[in-house]
């Protein structure tokens, strides 16, 4: 046999088995709410801004004096 430098094993012991079985899908995690346990509506009703307009009014200016 000539020399053919690095060669794969190819020996059957050498091969890597196939699998028998694929593995089954990982399963989907039963998501709970926040705090794990489901919650009430306020009594108070939820949150209610106030008037954005009168939040957000811009006063007069001033004039500077000369």
């Amino acid at each position: 046999m000539a020399e053919e430098g690095c060669v794969t094993p190819r020996h059957e012991e050498s091969r890597i088995p196939p699998p028998s079985v694929c593995p089954p899908p990982p399963k989907k995690k039963k998501q709970e709410p926040a705090g794990g346990k489901r919650r009430d509506a306020p009594k108070n009703g939820y949150f209610q801004p106030p008037d954005l307009d009168a939040l957000f009014s811009v006063a007069p200016r001033r004039e500077a004096c000369a």
